[in-house]
Order: structure tokens, then sequence, then C-alpha cells
């Protein structure tokens, strides 16, 4: 009769270990949670948008409410374009070889490092680039690929079809100097052209980060 007992509880125990956690009385696998950007980084960024290529270097810099890119487009003489934005909501937009700038008043700062989690949905798992990465969308604006292994961001995509492919990604790297200051014909000169984005779901399509729809979650 111990016998019979013993093997009633082994065939228990191993139909327990085929259920699903649920019916087990266990929880299922959670939504993951995007990882936040680190306060400083530096990321290496090849541009797909409408057939055309350009090399961005994105410095984001979020103890000083700043963010710049550096961009080059595929053979441009005139390289390179810049983008700088700042937490109190104005954007810089300037090519030194031309002497031309313009501004923009987008209403808000640049991006918080946590702008992802609140409001994203969750997707699923797909490969980007050969990374198994998780998926979000955000007020169908972005999709957003980041490396499952290590957390880091692999490639987004704006709803226009502007695609960021990751290349290189360094946490903590600073820029220093000069190239956050718009050159002093942006303010002088007048040839600066003065655009206000305010409107809801405003946003700058010179500018690989998205404005209001993102940061009002």
């Amino acid at each position: 009769m111990a016998h019979l007992r013993l093997l009633l509880a082994v065939l228990l125990l191993c139909l327990l270990t085929l259920l699903p956690d649920s019916a087990a009385g266990g929880s299922p696998n959670p939504t993951p949670t995007p990882t936040p950007w680190p306060q400083q980084f530096h990321a290496k960024l090849l541009m797909e948008y409408k057939g055309n290529l350009s090399l961005a270097d994105l410095w984001y810099d979020w103890p000083r409410g700043r963010n710049l890119h550096v961009i080059r487009y595929q053979l441009a003489a005139d390289a390179p374009y810049y983008d700088a934005e700042w937490n109190n909501g104005t954007s810089f937009f300037y090519t030194p070889a031309r002497r031309t700038c313009r501004s923009a008043a987008v209403g808000v700062g640049i991006l918080r490092p946590d702008w992802l989690t609140p409001g994203a949905a969750y997707l699923g798992r797909a490969s980007a680039g050969g990374f198994d990465c998780h998926v979000w969308t955000k007020a169908d604006f972005i999709t957003y690929y980041q490396d499952v292994a290590s957390g880091r961001p692999v490639k987004w995509i704006f709803y226009t079809g502007r695609t960021a492919h990751v290349m290189s990604f360094e946490p903590g790297a600073v820029l220093e100097g000069e190239e956050w200051q718009a050159p002093a014909y942006c303010f002088t000169d007048g040839t600066t052209k003065n655009t206000l984005i305010s409107e809801p779901g405003g946003f700058d399509d010179e500018s690989f980060i998205p404005k209001i729809r993102l940061l009002r979650g």
C-alpha cells in the first residue's frame, strides 16, 4: 500500500510539472519593461529615410538638459548638419558650411531617460539586425527595438518611415566643448527661420527624436 501511495505521488508531481504556470498556481511571464536610457550616452546611427542614407552621432546629456545630433548625409559636400535640442523647448538646425540656421520652439524639453515606459504597448519579440529584440510601440508614432540580452537600443522607426539603426552605443560618454553652442549667425544674421511647433502631436521632421507626442506619455 505504501508503494502505491508513493507511485501516486510521483505521478501527481509529474502532472504538475506539465501544466502551464497559470494552471499550476504560478503567474505567467510578466510583460517586459523598456530599459531606460542612460543619463548620458553617445550613439552612432545609420539613418534611412525615403531612400536616403546618413550617419549621425547622437549625444544625449540629460543632467545638462541637452541633446545633439551631428549628421552627415551620404556624399554631401556641405556636411555636417547639426540638430541641437535643449530642455527649454528650443531646437536649432544649422549647417556651418552654408551658414544657414533655423530654430524651432517645441514647447517641451528633450526626452526623459524613461520616455518609453509610460504609454508604450509591447508587441512581443522580433529579430532586428540579427539581434533578438523586445519591441514596443508608442502613440502610433514610433516602434522601438531593444536587445533582449543587453537592454541596448538596436533600432527605432518613426511613423514617417525614418529609421535609425544603432551601430554603437556608449553609456556614460559625454561631449564637451563648443559643439553644443549654436553659431552666432543663428541669432544675428537675420537668416534664421523660426518655426513654432506647439499643436498636439507636433514634431519637427528634421529631428531624429520625436517631441510632444512621446513626452506627454
